[in-house]
């Protein structure tokens, strides 16, 4: 079985976030690494690799400057190799205009299923990979708790408030997967020495056939209006329990709207 795995690598979690003033657009200069969300997606992917008996896992990223470590540490999981697409035209594209993008990567590929997070976490709109399934053709399903395989589709346990649905779908198609499912594999020394000489293909923009305009800022269909630091964080409430602390409670909770 070939899985096709989208991962994004954004800034570390751990430095400051920057934003270019001028294109309202998040700077993604220096150091990137592998986004936490897009662990679980890669684990799901080799797990059911290793059950099928075969195939490979493939990634598939978007990035500037060529930029490689996040792919590495998915590769040192197990991931048997990568496409990267870096191009300066792809500079502020939307989640419209990545979704072309890797689609035409994925396309590539001969993957039986895509793999995706439900969200980045440096964007955080969740509509990248719904897009992706539209534009390949194939049945989206979000929210996947568990996904085996079996007979010619899958099986699925799609996360909700009270539980889980279990949906079936035919193959082709693109899952998200949410985080905290499975527990993420650490790269083995072994892995991380084999990664380095795992194939990463690195394609150009015009090497996927795709309008110039439908992508970058120029095709963008979402635009950032302003942007704004955020508020301090206010001290919180303190009760003291004279025998209304209930009282005080369900008051401080109605003020607030959460009941």
């Amino acid at each position: 079985m070939n899985i096709a795995v989208c991962v994004k690598q954004i800034p570390a979690p751990d430095s400051p976030e920057a934003f270019d003033p001028g294109t309202r657009t998040l700077v993604r200069a220096g150091g990137l690494v592998l986004d936490d969300s897009d662990s679980y997606s890669v684990e799901m992917a080799l797990r059911l690799v290793e059950q099928a008996g075969g195939g490979e896992v493939v990634l598939v990223s978007m990035v500037p400057d060529g930029e490689t470590a996040g792919l590495r540490t998915a590769l040192a999981m197990g991931a048997a190799r990568a496409v990267l697409v870096s191009d300066p035209q792809l500079a502020g594209s939307d989640a419209l205009g990545t979704a072309r993008v890797l689609a035409a990567v994925v396309g590539r590929t001969d993957a039986d299923l895509v793999l995706c997070a439900t969200e980045s976490t440096d964007g955080y709109t969740g509509t990248m990979p719904v897009q992706l399934a539209e534009l390949l053709g194939y049945p989206a399903v979000t929210f996947a708790k568990h996904v085996e395989v079996g007979g010619d589709g899958l099986n699925i346990q799609r996360q909700t408030e009270q539980g889980y649905d279990e949906v079936s779908c035919p193959l082709p198609a693109v899952v998200t997967v949410t985080a905290g499912v499975v527990e993420v594999r650490y790269p083995s020394f072994k892995g991380i020495m084999s990664a380095k000489s795992k194939p990463v293909e690195t394609l150009a923009l015009s090497d996927l056939g795709i309008d110039a305009t439908k992508v970058g800022i120029s095709g963008a269909r979402q635009e950032v209006i302003s942007i704004e630091p955020a508020e301090d964080r206010a001290a919180g409430a303190i009760v003291t329990d004279d025998g209304t602390a209930h009282e005080q409670i369900i008051g401080l909770l109605d003020t607030w709207g959460v009941i």
